[in-house]
């Protein structure tokens, strides 16, 4: 917007008051913006790989389902499972040395690799992750927890 000078005039001593228009700078500063912008990005980029993933929990849509099409693959972990290292693949017992192995077969064809991991409750955080790795290295992508109702329902 231009100024408007409204003093007196040394050149035009006798008129009075005159009025002289002069126009300002109207330009805008980008170096400020773009400076800042660019510690955003560095700053986003040096963020960006050190925010991990959580857990994906798909909650259901209504209180009814239908049944889950295709065969599940159960692995339960029984009480007794620190001292004999076995494990029920379905219900057949396996060691946890061969669990490996047997899950990779049969998810192989499974267009979803997805195994149902059962575990007793008096067994241990690093007990059903030494599960949990061997279900992994087996090339298993989600590991579902199954667990039971509250008995009030």
């Amino acid at each position: 917007m231009p100024k408007v000078s409204t003093g007196h005039d040394a050149a035009a001593p006798g008129r009075g008051r005159s009025r002289r228009v002069t126009t300002s700078l109207a330009e805008i500063n980008v170096v400020p913006l773009v400076d800042v912008m660019l510690v955003l990005l560095i700053i986003f980029m040096v963020a960006a790989p050190m925010i991990q993933r959580g857990v994906d929990v798909k909650l259901p849509a209504a209180s009814r389902t239908q049944q889950m099409q295709g065969e599940r693959v159960y692995v339960t972990v029984p009480a007794t499972f620190r001292q004999s290292r076995m494990v029920f693949l379905g219900d057949r017992p396996v060691r946890l040395d061969q669990l490996q192995e047997l899950v990779r077969q049969k998810v192989e064809n499974l267009p979803d690799k997805q195994v149902y991991l059962r575990g007793d409750s008096t067994i241990t955080y690093q007990e059903l992750m030494d599960v949990f790795d061997r279900l992994k290295g087996a090339g298993v992508q989600n590991i579902g927890l199954v667990n039971r109702p509250p008995e009030g329902r």
